[in-house]
């Protein structure tokens, strides 16, 4: 971790774990030079990096390129003046290195835990004409092979100046020879893995739904055509953030690429009055020269020890089972207790009430806002029936849905002009249900206080915070014509607001974010809750795909995965219950069903399920992941997660369709120490890491449909 400045030459080379990242000041425009492998910083660099010093400007590799100067290239931010115009250049003014990595103001990001661990690069540039400031902010870290920026507006001047357009990165490329690889899909088929050769003109990816959404990431890497899991350039970057964003790869004439990221300039622009400033979200920028395992786990390190916080950060995740497929709104406080007792007798920690224990919640058209507990379903109130679960010896969860509201119920009544709309325009329904303005102060302090009480008053050791739907009518009656388009922004600004003091207040609760599954699965997001429910959709072999696509980003201990019952509530399917656990195993473990209808062989397998998850759920969630065989180009899925140490490893192999007369498969594993003897457990196999990775492991015959196996190793010590 360091950060050189070479003033004869304004060099600027930030050094990472494995990564160099590389850029001068040319005639006063900060110019890209380099970003990949670690280089080692010397004298030479400024003459073996050199770039014509004269270059029309469209063809500079530009560090933060701007319109209206001879850049036609898409920029990385624009701006209008008071008097219209949007014509501004931003040159070099000043710049200072700080040790460790200053917080943004009102946003998630990445963080420290000493000034040791990080350095940041502050660079100011300045438009004389305007005197606006917009200040570059590079962190480095000295145990993570990632690089983050973003960006502050700082208005000097007079006048108003609107932000048409605020990127959080930009990295001008010397070649278009990649291929674009992003997560896209819906409800319910969440994270299906993209990749496609760029060319001339932009490859682009967006939200404009007010979320991250189901239907692309905020997730973009250009990765060489020969890269894979273990070979091959990857340049990777991800937002930090959970509303509409924009993703871009744009191939100029000379066969250059833009590669860039950050807020979406779709409908939205911010007003600057003199003094103001305004911060874009973070974005995280991972080099590797290790294929996209390498990117994967790079990414995976840092967020899950530097971006997930609290106290559960570093803690195993319980095992929970969730009411919602078992009962949907119909159930009883007896009902919920006869399967919470279950649960307790097959050793699972954790029950979760779901949605239908407020206002008049029967279905989905009615009472969100009430939050206040439904006496005809919970006669003696919801702390009894907290306290009942507690005493068989579970923790209690609860759902909550606080960003909406129902038209039929009493929070819309007294305050019809709370949600997002426009005054005189169709209220557009999703679900049933509108959304909140969190941009307005009262509207927020209303969620804190009445979701206080409840987790004040509650034995309440699990929240699951769901979001069932996406803006329309973005407006609000708190801000000037001229601030609506700023609040799909400060909507985001306002939830991180509410997220942040509800977790200040309530450090012990276990937060998991969901928006119908994983439609705002994203870094904005793990910042404030450990983990995410992934999909609402449960099929085992459904998941497969979906859990892999994920994890190409998030690490596991952020992906929430569930046994549900057969027939598959969403698609229909029986797979084995063995199949079903293999799988949810690989992420945050639990159960979706009704405990009590278990058979007696079916509650022993379940109990062998719930006892290996406590042995193995620290390796799974905080272990290396490695992809093994790919679910989207075959029949077979494969993954494993092996220690920090290397000294153990876990092995999960599945099988979609069985296969007549098929051939012996073998996998070969990745991430072992090549020197040490392993253990297969419950065998008296040994075998050497090198022999693991290199010949690999038999799998054994299964038989029939949506099959899996797994394997334990451990070092065998002297």
């Amino acid at each position: 971790m360091t950060i050189h400045y070479v003033e004869e030459e304004q060099l600027f080379h930030l050094q990472a774990v494995d990564t160099s990242y590389i850029f001068q000041i040319v005639n006063g425009y900060p110019v890209h030079l380099y970003w990949g492998r670690k280089l080692t910083h010397d004298s030479s660099l400024s003459r073996f990096l050199d770039y014509p010093k004269q270059a029309w400007i469209d063809r500079l590799p530009q560090e933060y390129p701007q319109y209206g100067s001879g850049d036609f290239r898409h920029p990385a931010y624009q701006v209008q003046l008071e008097d219209g115009s949007r014509i501004t250049e931003l040159v070099y003014q000043s710049h200072r290195i700080l040790n460790g990595k200053p917080r943004l103001q009102g946003l998630p990001a990445v963080y420290t835990e000493s000034d040791e661990e990080a350095q940041t690069l502050e660079l100011v540039l300045k438009d004389p004409y305007s005197g606006l400031a917009v200040i570059l902010l590079y962190s480095v870290f000295r145990d993570h092979n990632a690089i983050t920026r973003s960006v502050r507006f700082v208005h000097d001047g007079k006048g108003t100046v609107r932000i048409l357009r605020a990127l959080s990165a930009s990295v001008d490329l010397f070649d278009s020879d990649y291929e674009a690889l992003y997560l896209a899909g819906a409800w319910t088929r969440e994270c299906h893995i993209q990749r496609r050769r760029i060319g001339p003109g932009t490859t682009r990816i967006e939200s404009r739904r007010g979320a991250s959404s189901h239907q692309l990431n905020p997730f973009m890497a250009l990765v060489r055509p020969n890269a894979d899991e273990e070979h091959g350039e990857v340049y990777g970057l991800s937002l930090v953030y959970s509303g509409n964003y924009s993703a871009e790869a744009e191939v100029d004439q000379y066969g250059s690429t833009r590669f860039s990221i950050g807020l979406n300039a779709f409908d939205f622009s911010w007003k600057l009055d003199p003094g103001d400033s305004f911060e874009t979200p973070e974005a995280v920028m991972v080099y590797s020269g290790e294929g996209i395992g390498g990117m994967s786990r790079s990414l995976h390190r840092l967020y899950r020890t530097r971006l997930v916080r609290g106290v559960h950060r570093d803690r195993e995740r319980p095992i929970l089972v969730n009411n919602w497929e078992a009962t949907y709104f119909n159930f009883n406080a007896e009902k919920i207790e006869s399967i919470a007792k279950a649960g307790a007798e097959l050793g699972i920690e954790l029950f979760v009430l779901d949605d239908g224990w407020f206002g008049k919640r029967n279905d989905d058209t009615t009472s969100l806002g009430d939050w206040v507990v439904d006496r005809n379903k919970l006669p003696n109130g919801l702390t009894d029936l907290a306290e009942r679960v507690n005493r068989l010896g579970l923790q209690f969860g609860l759902w909550v849905e606080p960003e909406m509201v129902s038209p039929d119920s009493d929070l819309y009544r007294r305050n019809p002009d709370w949600c997002l709309h426009v005054e005189g325009r169709r209220r557009t329904e999703a679900r049933t249900q509108l959304v909140l303005d969190l941009s307005r102060q009262e509207v927020r302090d209303y969620l804190f206080e009445a979701l206080s009480e409840i987790f004040s008053t509650v034995p309440v050791s699990y929240v699951k915070w769901d979001m069932n739907r996406n803006m329309t009518e973005i407006g609000s009656v708190d801000y000037p014509a001229e601030r609506q388009p700023e609040i799909a922004h400060r909507y985001m600004l306002g939830l991180y607001e509410l997220l942040e003091r509800l977790t200040g207040r309530f450090p012990h609760i276990l937060f998991e974010s969901c928006s119908s599954g994983g439609g705002r699965f994203d870094p904005g997001m793990l910042y404030y809750m450990p983990q995410t429910w992934t999909s609402d959709n449960t099929d085992a072999i459904e998941r497969l795909k979906i859990q892999y696509g994920t994890s190409i980003v998030y690490p596991i201990s952020t992906i929430g995965a569930h046994i549900s019952a057969v027939p598959n509530h969403q698609v229909g399917r029986i797979t084995p219950l063995t199949t079903r656990g293999d799988v949810a195993m690989s992420g945050n473990f639990g159960y979706e069903l009704d405990l009590t209808r278990f058979t007696d062989d079916e509650k022993e397998t379940v109990k062998q399920q719930v006892n290996l998850y406590k042995e193995i759920r620290s390796l799974v969630q905080q272990g290396d992941l490695y992809r093994l065989k790919d679910p989207f180009q075959g029949n077979e899925t494969a993954w494993m997660f092996v220690s920090e140490d290397q000294t153990e490893a876990l092995v999960f192999y599945f099988r979609v369709l069985a296969e007549p007369n098929a051939s012996h498969k073998r996998l070969r594993l990745k991430g072992l120490h090549p020197d040490y003897q392993y253990a297969m457990m419950d065998s008296e196999l040994i075998l050497t890491g090198d022999s693991l990775m290199n010949f690999g492991l038999t799998v054994p015959h299964l038989h029939g449909d949506f099959t899996s196996t797994w394997f334990r190793l451990k070092q065998k010590q002297a």
